[in-house]
């Protein structure tokens, strides 16, 4: 018995053949799914996935979709990805705003080569770094966008998250926290006026966070917006003055 649903059976099917039976079987152990498929659809766009990248959630595509919102039309745009991974981000921005020009960093060399991969299945051009985000990149962006990782080492997770997917894509020193004080003290001047930071966040985040912005960036606009399953989930920080 398994429960994989049958648009997923379908796809494991013609990926793994005659190996589907073994396949379900770790399915049924906990292995992610999206791993022996080898893709994921996001955004409309296909996206492929390994262990070496964080499988994209559906509130990633929220964060995309939300600071679309936010964007000017009609404005040939510079954007920084942090923490680009399998590159799902930064490859639909570019696909959704003409012109956009985007340098994507990730220190994962094997995060990087999934990304490229991407980019080209997508027919985009990203420019991707290998850095980390502690090293600001040289020049000013209307946007920088991140998910970085933001859990705990405390909190509990799905064990099929914590035993399959990178662990330098989930967890955080100082209570999830470390990446947003990193990124708002290193990034907030490398914003041009009107410029936005669009964040992902955890949950139970929003008050600690909101207290890092206010240190850092006082006079900036925040907006804070929710899931669709009604959680705290993103931080917008607009550059304003």
């Amino acid at each position: 018995m398994t429960n994989i649903n049958k648009r997923d059976y379908q796809l494991l099917l013609e990926k793994k053949g005659k190996r589907i039976e073994q396949s379900i079987r770790k399915v049924n152990k906990g292995y992610p799914i999206q791993y022996l498929i080898g893709n994921v659809n996001f955004f409309g766009y296909e996206i492929i996935v390994n262990r070496n990248v964080l499988i994209p959630r559906f509130e990633t595509e929220q964060l995309v979709e939300e600071t679309l919102k936010l964007l000017p039309k009609n404005q040939k745009l510079k954007i920084l990805d942090l923490g680009t991974g399998s590159g799902c981000i930064a490859i639909t921005l570019k696909k959704e705003i003409v012109g956009a020009e985007i340098i994507a960093i990730d220190k994962s060399l094997r995060a990087l080569m999934v990304a490229k991969k991407n980019a080209k299945l997508n027919n985009v051009l990203i420019k991707f770094i290998r850095q980390d985000i502690k090293k600001p990149i040289p020049g000013k962006f209307d946007l920088i966008i991140s998910n970085p990782p933001y859990i705990s080492k405390d909190d509990d997770i799905m064990p099929i998250v914590k035993k399959y997917e990178p662990r330098i894509a989930l967890f955080a020193k100082d209570g999830g926290l470390y990446f947003y004080r990193l990124i708002l003290n290193n990034y907030y001047n490398k914003l041009n006026k009107n410029g936005v930071i669009a964040l992902e966040i955890g949950a139970l985040q929003k008050e600690s966070i909101l207290k890092i912005v206010k240190e850092v960036m006082p006079k900036a606009k925040v907006i804070c917006k929710k899931d669709y399953a009604g959680k705290d989930r993103f931080v917008f920080i607009l550059n304003n003055v």
